[in-house]
């Protein structure tokens, strides 16, 4: 029997890249601590 293109969720589930929110946080806080320190630094803080 064919699943016509239909994919269980276990199945969808292992071909998938697996981020946890704790890591999506603390990039978002290094990139904008960093964003940051290269605004003061190149002068482009008011």
């Amino acid at each position: 029997m064919s699943s016509a293109g239909i994919m269980r969720y276990f199945e969808e589930e292992r071909t998938q890249i697996r981020i946890s929110p704790k890591s999506v946080v603390a990039f978002g806080l290094i990139a904008g601590v960093l964003i940051i320190i290269l605004n003061a630094f190149y002068g482009l803080w008011p």
